[in-house]
Formats: structure tokens, sequence, C-alpha cells
């Protein structure tokens, strides 16, 4: 895999990325890494160049960079000779923790979309709290209207997704609604229903509720952008919550909280890390001809060597040649009929 980084996207680039990417390069020397952005800052963290090479660049988009006008006007930003390094076909694949708006832009109008796919989806992965497994959500915030369709493609992109990079010969697929029963919701989410009951390619589950989202009874959750990122965001915003009640509540406690949290500390450190695992990598915008993955601007450098094999597998799993090939298919047999 080639892999293009946006060294000076997120709250601690260069260095966290620098290290997480050195982490990935020493675990697997068939990696090859292009990191774009300010060389001598980089080289401060660099221990190496093996199989590093380094495009300097002094322009770089912030997080309060307007994404559209960012792409169109720093054509010189470590992020834009990123993505145009992909679509040029010198790396395979490009991974920022910088702006997201700014890199599903990248994504979209440097990169590009898939025939057949109208509305690329960002996939996020979140734990299953009975268990090990994960689910991913999609989309998690790269579009906040969509139609009936695009929630069905978000399911083939999902499944896709699922049996390729996750290993899960058949995923769940289930609809992000706010009751279970097939005629509950608005108008989109019903007509998305029949969509997903009558393809007979997925395993639709049904609906699946946002209190039963981390349940693990589906491996995939489709939505439209708008729901997916407010409930994402609810979601992570409740687990920091919960950790900060309960950290209160044993400093308040007296000698018997204070104790009894020193019992637990094994046990609330396995709580915290499955909550906040960099394990579960970065989302993926799916639908785009290559595959573009960011991650938290406060990711440390596991996050991103955790991410690095994400996108190590997307790519030597073929899932984005699979997803074009297929929608280029349906697209030619529509035009058809």
């Amino acid at each position: 895999m080639k892999l293009a980084v946006d060294a000076m996207g997120g709250d601690f680039a260069p260095q966290s990325i620098v290290e997480g990417v050195e982490r990935a390069r020493d675990e697997d020397s068939t990696i090859q890494f292009t990191l774009y952005g300010d060389e001598k800052r980089i080289r401060e963290f660099l221990k190496d160049d093996k199989n590093i090479t380094i495009v300097h660049t002094d322009e770089e988009i912030d997080g309060n960079d307007e994404p559209v006008k960012a792409i169109r006007s720093k054509k010189k930003a470590s992020m834009v000779l990123a993505a145009q390094s992909v679509k040029d076909g010198e790396n395979d694949a490009v991974f920022s923790c910088g702006n997201t708006g700014a890199l599903l832009a990248a994504g979209l109008f440097i990169i590009g979309r898939i025939k057949g796919i109208p509305r690329p989806g960002l996939l996020a992965t979140l734990p299953v709290i009975s268990s090990d497994n994960t689910v991913n959500l999609l989309d998690a915030g790269a579009n906040a209207d969509s139609k009936p369709e695009h929630l069905h493609q978000y399911a083939v992109l999902g499944n896709y997704y699922a049996k390729n990079v996750r290993h899960i010969s058949n995923p769940k697929i289930g609809l992000l609604n706010n009751g279970t029963e097939p005629h509950k919701g608005n108008k989109v989410t019903q007509e998305a229903y029949q969509l997903l009951q009558n393809d007979t390619e997925l395993n639709f589950v049904g609906n699946i509720e946002s209190n039963d989202l981390l349940s693990g009874k589906a491996d995939i959750v489709v939505s439209d952008g708008f729901t997916g990122n407010a409930v994402l965001k609810s979601v992570e915003g409740t687990a920091l919550g919960m950790f900060s009640l309960l950290k209160s509540a044993i400093m308040s406690g007296g000698l018997r909280a204070k104790i009894g949290a020193l019992l637990l500390k094994p046990s609330l450190k396995q709580l915290k890390n499955k909550m906040d695992s960099p394990k579960y990598g970065g989302a993926v915008l799916l639908g785009i001809k290559a595959p573009v993955v960011k991650s938290h601007g406060s990711s440390k450098a596991e996050v991103v060597y955790y991410t690095i094999n994400q996108i190590n597998d997307m790519v030597n799993t073929d899932v984005v040649p699979n997803i074009v090939n297929y929608f280029e298919k349906e697209t030619s047999e529509n035009k058809i009929n």
C-alpha cells in the first residue's frame, strides 16, 4: 500500500502523525508513506525515513477554514496535495486528522465519487456493549439530507465494508428509526425500509432504535447524515459525561469511595478503553474512488497507528474496486432496462 498522509492535520500534528506512521512502518515494511507538510517540523519527530517520503509545503488547512473554499483556494495545503496524489495514482489512499469538512470536500472534488453513488457516506465505528464486537454507523455526517435510495446505497456500501474489512460473512443491516415496527418513521425511512427488505443480497434485520445502537443487533446501521451525526455525538457525549460524573462521585465520596475506586481500577480502565478505544480506527468516506479516512483531531499516535492498519486492510482486500464494479454494473443494467 502507498498511503498519502496529511502530516499537519490534527491537534497534535505532526508529532502524533509521525509516531503513528513509524510504528505502522516498523511493523509492516510493505507500506510506503508520503507525508505532506512542513518538512522541518516533521523531521523533528522522525527517527528515520525508511519507507517514508516527505513532500514539503508551508500551507495547511485548519479547523476554522470553510471546507469547500479552503480546498479550492489553498492548492498547496498538505491535505489538498495528499488528495491530489491519490487522484493522480501516486498513492492508494489518503489519511488525515484535520478539518473533517475539508477532507470530505477533497474526497468529492479532487478524488471524485464512484459512478452511480450520488451521495458518499461517512462510516463511523462504535463499540458493542455486551461483546468485543463493533457496529458501523453510515452516514455519520457527510450528508444532512438523504433520499430512500441513498440509504439503500449506504447499506450496500456498509455490507461490502463489513465483509471485506471486518470479515463478517453475512453482516446484519439495520435501519436507524424511532421504532422497530416497519411502519414507523418518516416517509424517507418507510420507503428505505421497503428497499432494504426487497434486496435479497442484504441481511436486513429491520429497524434499530437509537437505544439499541450499541446492542449488537446489527453490524451496520444506516441513517441520513443529520440523524447519524446527532446520534454519534450523543453517544460520545454521554460516554464522556458518565465518566466525568463517575470521577466526580469518587472524588467527593470520601475514603470509602476512593478505596472502592482503587479496587475497581482495572475494571474501570477496561470500561474506559472499550468506550474510547483507538483500535476502532477512523471514519471512512465510502463512495469515493479511493479510501479517504479521517480520525479525530485529538488523535494520538496509537489512533494513527490503528487507522493505518484499517486503511491497509481496505486497500489489500480491494474494497473500493469491488464497490466500483458493483455500482458500474448496476448503473449499466439500469440504463439498459
